[in-house]
């Protein structure tokens, strides 16, 4: 989304973003638990034998990679956990923009100075 008109935006325009808002706001009520983080399916090869699947969740803690493994049931709730986060990671985005964008519609901007050039252009 962006302004129209140099950041002015219809009165109706701005109430449409704000509908907008509560909605996604009201969405993030009903978000299911979250996780960050990455679920690897592992499997081990060793001559004719498979050994597997595996599962392995990566995440950060402290700056630092932690690695936790799974049962298969686990890492299916848990993966439930992280689309909750990446829903909830694109809603957040989203209501970070209608916030821009409906503060540019309800405030004045600053208005830009002449330059130097400008002035001596207009004195001439």
């Amino acid at each position: 989304m962006q302004a129209k008109n140099g950041g002015k935006v219809k009165e109706s325009e701005t109430e449409r973003m704000e509908r907008r808002y509560r909605k996604l706001a009201a969405k993030l009520a009903g978000t299911g638990p979250i996780l960050q983080g990455t679920i690897t399916e592992r499997t081990i090869e060793d001559g004719d034998k498979t050994y597997g699947p595996y599962y392995q969740w990566t995440f950060k803690r402290e700056g630092k990679t932690v690695t936790v493994n799974l049962s298969q049931s686990r890492a299916k709730l848990f993966q439930t956990a992280l689309d909750n986060n990446r829903e909830l990671e694109e809603t957040l985005n989203e209501m970070r923009e209608l916030s821009r964008l409906i503060g540019e519609a309800k405030t004045e901007g600053v208005k830009k100075r002449n330059s130097a050039k400008a002035k001596e252009k207009s004195l001439t």
